[in-house]
């Protein structure tokens, strides 16, 4: 204990010359409150109910300040600083969701897309309250967290509140190890393109590069709008969200061409991330889908395009995660979490706490049984019953077969999600109305 308060002694002296020497305004280090704290730690060695070494209560004292801060900065141990790295590559164990902590309970950020998490039911917004038998009510965030790792096919049974349910949910899920791809797409009909961001990762813009080429290729034309389902995505790296935006704005000169900008006290966090790489989709219009799920790097594409008025955002209003969060290595492999700064949209409004708020709500509801089904502009003359049979041949058979196949097989996603579906329709409009103002252009310029 006497070389504890030796070390903080000599800390205050030293910022105290520190002090004197730079003639400096910077308030000196509290003694009464060190003195505060080697008393509190001096009565756990003596009287706390069973031994602690002086290394744990530092690394508690550690976290405690930490977490003291807000939900997202953090101590990270050897272990911990090693999965943050692997969890950016795209390949890590567990269940599949971005948690934190809210009122003594494990708030779902989101589950991730694929992942035990999200095949078993869990939703953005669930509160976790018991992990197995053990209620997470007094456990730190890195405590329950840990309790949900395990080894790969081992099960866990969650405990969930659900806003909506009158009572709490029993979840059972097997662990995997979970191998995020974070960029996936389709054609959903005629020319319009689907785009599914899941996570922020380090190959994200090159990914969305090539999905949109793929479905270039795919259209056989160029496409005549694009929807980007950000749905669910916790966030992840500012550099892929920054090259994702740029991906679709050509030099705007609105807001400077500002994508996002920072704020913060750490030397090199007040950062401005410009446009310049062109817009793939030359124009082509684009509307994104959002909800509570949305955060951080989702909500910068969401906010930038917003702003720059290049997309129609639809869904629900997002997390509202708006702090930058720089992991600062520290000795023996250790880390720390720190929140360093907070984003800003190209307009200037801070995303923290408030989120981006969508263009047109669209609420997240399951899509009614009879449009789930194949509806009435799905069957032809073929399908009814006794129908006249003309020029009948194998090669007709066989495309009507492969025709059945896919329409009972492969549901067409703007038939099973609702706000897709809603989305899409959006789309077509945005579509129709881009093509007749060009009409209107070209007969204008011909006329004169």
């Amino acid at each position: 204990m006497n070389r504890l308060i030796a070390l903080m002694l000599t800390i205050s002296v030293l910022l105290c010359t520190e002090n004197v020497y730079s003639r400096q305004s910077q308030e000196q280090l509290p003694l009464e409150d060190l003195q505060r704290f080697t008393s509190v730690v001096e009565h756990i060695r003596k009287y706390y109910v069973e031994p602690v070494d002086d290394r744990t209560l530092f690394e508690y004292a550690i976290r405690g300040m930490l977490s003291g801060l807000d939900p997202h900065s953090a101590y990270l141990d050897p272990n911990e600083f090693s999965d943050l790295r692997v969890s950016t590559s795209g390949k890590f164990g567990g269940l599949g969701i971005e948690v934190t902590m809210d009122d003594g309970a494990v708030k779902v950020i989101s589950p991730i897309d694929d992942t035990p998490a999200s095949k078993a039911g869990i939703k953005a917004g669930d509160l976790i309250i018991k992990l197995d038998d053990t209620p997470v009510k007094g456990l730190s965030l890195k405590e329950a967290v840990e309790l949900m790792r395990g080894e790969r096919g081992s099960s866990i049974l969650l405990t969930v509140v659900r806003e909506g349910e009158s009572a709490p949910l029993k979840i059972k899920i097997t662990r995997d190890i979970i191998k995020v791809k974070s960029v996936k797409s389709q054609i959903l009909e005629d020319g319009y393109g689907y785009l599914r961001i899941s996570q922020f990762q380090t190959k994200t813009g090159e990914d969305v590069i090539e999905n949109l080429t793929k479905l270039q290729k795919e259209a056989s034309q160029p496409l005549k709008g694009l929807i980007i389902d950000l749905r669910n995505n916790p966030g992840g790296i500012l550099d892929a969200s920054v090259k994702v935006s740029d991906t679709f704005l050509d030099k705007p000169k609105t807001h400077e061409g500002i994508i996002v900008y920072t704020e913060g006290r750490l030397p090199g966090s007040q950062l401005k991330e410009r446009s310049h790489r062109g817009d793939i989709l030359k124009g082509a219009p684009i509307v994104i889908i959002v909800n509570g799920g949305s955060a951080s790097a989702s909500e910068i594409v969401a906010g930038a395009l917003q702003d720059h008025r290049r997309a129609l955002v639809v869904g629900q209003p997002t997390f509202g995660k708006g702090s930058v969060q720089t992991v600062l290595p520290l000795q023996s492999e250790h880390g720390l979490k720190l929140t360093t700064a907070l984003y800003f949209t190209p307009s200037g409004r801070s995303i923290q706490a408030k989120g981006i708020k969508p263009d047109i709500l669209i609420p997240e509801i399951e899509m009614p049984e009879e449009k789930k089904q194949a509806s009435w502009a799905q069957f032809k003359e073929r399908d009814l019953q006794g129908h006249l049979e003309v020029e009948q041949n194998k090669e007709s058979n066989q495309a009507k077969k492969k025709d059945s196949v896919q329409q009972s097989d492969d549901k067409p996603l703007q038939f099973t999600d609702y706000q897709v579906n809603q989305a899409l329709n959006l789309l077509k409009g945005l579509a129709l109305t881009r093509s007749e103002s060009i009409f209107e252009h070209n007969h204008y310029a011909m006329a004169d």
